[in-house]
C-alpha cells in the first residue's frame, strides 16, 4: 500500500465527537498516522505479521491503519468508553478483523502485566501538559515492558532531552526517526485560535 492510499483510507476514520480535556484527547492527524505506520513498516519491517499494542487509542488510527498493513493482530487500549464506541463502528465500518479493544486505565496496569506480550508498541500518548504531568513518561515505562522489540512513540520536542535521559536510564535505545509538525485543531473552549503548530519528535526505542 503507497503512502497517499494509506493516507486517504485513514481520512475516513471517525475521530472524537465530543473530546475529553482530562484525557487530552486530539486526534492523531491521518496525515501523522500514515507517516507513522509508513515508515514503521516499510523501514523497520516492523507492522506486517506482528502482535500490535496501540496505547491511549483513542477512535483506533494507529490500529485501523496497522491493521490495513496486515499486522497479525492489533490490539487498542484506552480508558474511554465512549472514544472505544467510535473505534468499535470504525473497526466495523472498515470491515476489519485482526483487531482486538481493550478497556484499562494504563497508568493503573500492574508493570508486568502485559510484560513482552507484542512485538512493537505504537501510541500517541498524552504529552502530560496541565493535569496530566509525567503522564507521556508513564505510557512510555509501561509500553517498553510490554514490548519484545520496539515502541514508537510522539512527544513534544521540548521533552527530547529528558526523554533521552530516561531512555539511557532504562537501558533502551531511543532515535529521532523525524521532526513533525502536529496541527492541534481548536477541540476545547478554552482554545482561542482555529489550531496550534506543536513541534514533535516520532521516535523508536528498541530493545537490546
Amino acid at each position: 500500500m503507497k503512502l497517499k492510499e494509506l493516507e486517504s483510507c485513514l481520512q475516513q476514520v471517525d475521530t472524537f465527537e465530543d473530546p475529553k480535556i482530562l484525557l487530552e484527547q486530539y486526534p492523531t492527524s491521518p496525515h501523522i498516522a500514515a507517516c507513522m505506520l509508513y515508515t514503521i513498516h516499510n523501514t523497520y519491517g516492523d507492522i506486517e505479521g506482528k502482535l500490535v499494542a496501540d496505547l491511549g487509542c483513542g477512535c483506533g488510527v494507529l490500529s485501523v491503519g496497522a491493521a490495513m498493513l496486515d499486522a497479525g493482530l492489533c490490539v487498542g487500549f484506552d480508558i474511554d468508553n465512549d472514544a472505544l464506541d467510535i473505534f468499535r463502528r470504525n473497526k466495523e465500518e472498515f470491515e476489519i478483523t485482526n483487531i482486538d479493544l481493550v478497556q484499562c486505565d494504563i497508568c493503573s496496569l500492574e508493570a508486568d502485566a502485559f510484560a513482552k506480550k507484542f512485538d512493537i508498541v505504537i501510541m500517541n500518548p498524552p504529552f502530560g501538559t496541565k493535569h496530566n504531568q509525567g503522564m507521556d513518561m508513564k505510557f512510555l515505562r509501561l509500553a517498553l515492558t510490554m514490548a519484545k522489540r520496539s515502541v514508537y512513540s510522539l512527544h513534544k520536542t521540548s521533552t527530547r532531552d529528558h526523554i533521552h535521559k530516561k531512555a539511557k536510564d532504562w537501558g533502551v535505545t531511543m532515535e529521532v526517526i523525524a521532526e513533525l509538525r502536529y496541527d492541534l485543531p481548536a477541540s476545547y473552549k478554552f482554545h482561542k485560535k482555529k489550531s496550534v503548530d506543536i513541534n514533535v519528535d516520532f521516535l523508536r526505542f528498541s530493545k537490546a
